[in-house]
């Protein structure tokens, strides 16, 4: 017997020494992505499918267009102008041009929604009797009066940087949709400019009704000001504080210039009463009394002259001498005149100076008392003029409201009126077919990458070797005419004529040179084919194999192992009742069961025979011993085994052969299972040399697209037979 083969654990040598693995071989590989080419095949395989669901749906979607009631839509364009006056008279013919666009224009787009708006246009046309032209679930409700009105088919937009206003409406009559879209838009006008007139109106009534109050308060000031006016015996009292002013000032300039002079007199006089010569010359008289000077020096000078020649009895001396005190007596008498008069002029001065004084002050009371009498009649007349002035004001005002109320400018105009639509809006139907095969396309793509996602089942050969890191030696397409049973030995040559049998073939011949020719440590010399779960086709690819081996001349012995469901001596037509069972319980030698196949030269089957209930139990070391010396015999020993899912003798088989072939049916095998097998054979290290995808065709990978070539070249090969 020999011992187990490489395995990606470990190293058995042929003599029994065996080599743990290195602990590089433990490390789990990373999950490789998956290719582009992935989805390409994904494509393919659910091809027709997505087809013709893409295109049900268009077909559907087409259907429910022409089976709809087409939609017209109707647009009423209205041009907000923001530098039109709301009126022609008063502040607002100069009211500035609105700032803040965007919230005037998002406030009209609101006031056409409005209820105000549209209850018109609705009671007008009776489109709450119209089915599904009312906002209201169900189609033909009862129109609730005291509800706020909405139209589902109206719509309203500002297209972007202008100062216009797109009023669209839907309906299935078309002049229908024209009609309501210039109703709404003219509805709009008129709500605008009939709440600028009741505001108007309002604004009116209220300052009449406050003119009248304004009015008798204007009459009550102005008698308050009249009756002030005569109580004061004056027409104008600024005019009067005028005149008592420029009288003060006289006053007092003149009330300054006496006291200056009486100030000036008083020092005179009081000069003059201290005996002062000098004062007296100061005084206004002082060229009298300067002559008597004069003439007292001259007498006195003659009298000094005199008196030197003459003696006191002289007459000379006594005329001098009378002379000289007529002078000083003058002089006396002078001066005391001076005095007297100085003392009078004092006196007036003194007296003036006091008058101007008492008038000063008089005239001063005056013009207080009239100051304080001007303040209440100016407050008296402001008020007048004021209550004048704001009756007035308010006056123009409502005439100003009357007038701008009757001018119907509320700054919106109708630019470009609706025209009943050409074509409808609704359905459109080649925009709908796009869109529905576009979306369809994609639910479908998505739907075949998420089935392909949920799809757990062996596939391709590229599938295989990046989930279950382990190499697929070969594919097997799928023949139709088999239905589940063994083909004739020819077919396998395709010279029976069947092309599916022939490319069948070419696949077994190049999965027995992957095997027998793959660069190994040693040489294949007994093979264990087998199978995850039953149904795989192990037992078709094990004869198929040992077919093509036989075919080359090479001596192979196929051995039916499957003790439990045997079906080789069936399919084969061959006696049943010895074989490999027998040899198993000592009954019968091996070469003693083994039977040549039927019309196949170097191929010899060992049937399963009649197998006891504990056929499991018989598999062991008599089955490795059969094995090994029937390789001395044969270049190639196959076995067919049993699935190695649930069953014991599988195990105890793959360590009894230096390989194992794993068959699997492509699209139907779960990969958990295949996974859980190689998982297991590596446990045992026993010698997996790959996988078959048994089954191949165009749903489940590529590898289908190359037999294609084969079924082309026989045709080829057949029509020039032929």
């Amino acid at each position: 017997m020999q011992t187990p083969a490489t395995t990606p654990a470990a190293t058995t040598s042929r003599e029994g020494r065996y080599w743990p693995a290195p602990a590089w071989w433990d490390a789990q590989p990373p999950e490789p992505a998956v290719p582009l080419a992935h989805y390409l095949f994904v494509f393919r395989r659910y091809f027709w499918k997505m087809a013709a669901f893409v295109g049900a749906t268009s077909l559907l979607t087409l259907i429910i267009c022409y089976r709809l009631t087409p939609i017209y839509e109707s647009t009423a364009t209205v041009d907000i102008d923001r530098s039109a006056p709301p009126g022609i008279l008063g502040q607002e013919a100069l009211q500035p041009t609105i700032q803040d666009a965007e919230q005037y224009l998002a406030t009209q787009v609101d006031l056409i929604q409005s209820d105000s708006v549209l209850r018109p246009v609705v009671m007008k046309f009776r489109l709450f009797e119209r089915e599904g032209e009312m906002e209201e679930a169900g189609g033909r409700q009862a129109f609730d009066p005291s509800a706020p009105v909405r139209l589902k088919n109206l719509r309203v937009r500002r297209p972007p940087n202008t100062y216009l206003l797109k009023i669209s409406y839907r309906s299935r009559d078309r002049q229908l949709a024209a009609d309501v879209a210039n109703a709404i838009a003219q509805s709009y006008l008129e709500h605008t400019y009939r709440i600028r007139y009741q505001a108007a109106a309002g604004l009116a009534s209220f300052m009449e009704r406050q003119i009248e109050e304004l009015r008798a308060k204007m009459e009550r000031s102005g008698d308050a000001l009249a009756r002030f006016e005569r109580e004061l015996n004056i027409i104008n009292p600024e005019e009067k504080t005028n005149i008592l002013s420029a009288r003060l000032l006289e006053l007092n300039t003149e009330y300054t210039r006496a006291q200056a002079d009486r100030v000036i007199k008083e020092a005179a006089w009081k000069a003059l009463a201290a005996a002062s010569p000098e004062a007296a010359h100061t005084f206004s008289q002082r060229e009298a009394l300067e002559r008597l000077t004069a003439d007292l020096n001259a007498a006195e000078q003659r009298f000094a002259e005199v008196k030197a020649h003459y003696g006191p009895n002289h007459p000379e001396h006594q005329v001098a001498a009378a002379k000289l005190a007529e002078v000083r007596r003058q002089i006396e008498a002078t001066s005391r005149s001076i005095a007297e008069r100085a003392e009078i002029e004092y006196r007036t001065a003194l007296d003036r100076e006091r008058m101007f004084e008492q008038e000063l002050k008089l005239a001063k009371a005056e013009l207080d008392k009239l100051n304080a009498r001007s303040f209440e009649y100016q407050a008296l007349k402001r008020e007048a003029e004021g209550d004048k002035r704001l009756y007035e004001e308010l006056l123009r005002k409502i005439k100003e409201a009357t007038i701008n109320a009757s001018f119907q400018n509320t700054g919106a105009r109708i630019a470009d009126p609706a025209l009943p639509g050409k074509k409808p809006v609704f359905p459109r139907k080649g925009l709908s077919v796009l869109v529905a095969f576009v979306l369809a396309a994609l639910l479908a793509v998505g739907g075949a990458v998420t089935m392909d996602h949920l799809d757990n089942t062996v596939r391709d050969p590229e599938q295989v070797e990046r989930t279950m890191n382990t190499h697929v030696l070969g594919t097997l397409p799928r023949v139709k005419s088999w239905k589940g049973r063994l083909a004739p030995a020819t077919g396998g040559n395709g010279q029976n004529g069947d092309v599916g049998l022939a490319s069948y073939g070419e696949a077994i011949r190049t999965l027995r040179n992957a095997i027998l020719l793959a660069d190994f440590e040693r040489g294949i010399r007994s093979l264990l084919v087998t199978s995850a779960t039953p149904g795989e086709g192990k037992s078709t690819t094990a004869f198929f194999l040992a077919l093509a081996h036989a075919a080359q001349g090479h001596r192979t012995l196929l051995i039916d192992g499957d003790l439990r469901r045997p079906s080789l001596h069936r399919r084969l037509d061959l006696p049943g009742l010895r074989g490999l069972a027998h040899v198993l319980a000592g009954e019968l030698t091996w070469n003693e069961a083994t039977v040549a196949a039927p019309a196949q030269p170097n191929l010899d089957i060992l049937p399963a025979g009649h197998a006891p209930h504990r056929a499991a139990d018989m598999v062991g070391r008599r089955l490795a011993q059969v094995i090994e010396e029937a390789a001395r015999s044969y270049d190639l020993v196959i076995l067919d085994g049993p699935p190695l899912l649930g069953f014991a003798e599988p195990l105890q088989m793959a360590t009894a052969v230096d390989g194992v072939l794993i068959v699997t049916r492509a699209g139907d095998t779960s990969r958990k299972a295949v996974a859980t097998v190689i998982a297991t054979l590596e446990r045992l290290r026993a010698r997996v040399v790959g996988l078959v995808l048994n089954e191949v065709h165009r749903q489940t990978g590529d590898g289908y697209y190359y037999y294609g070539y084969y079924r082309k070249y026989y045709r080829y090969r057949d029509a020039q037979q032929a």
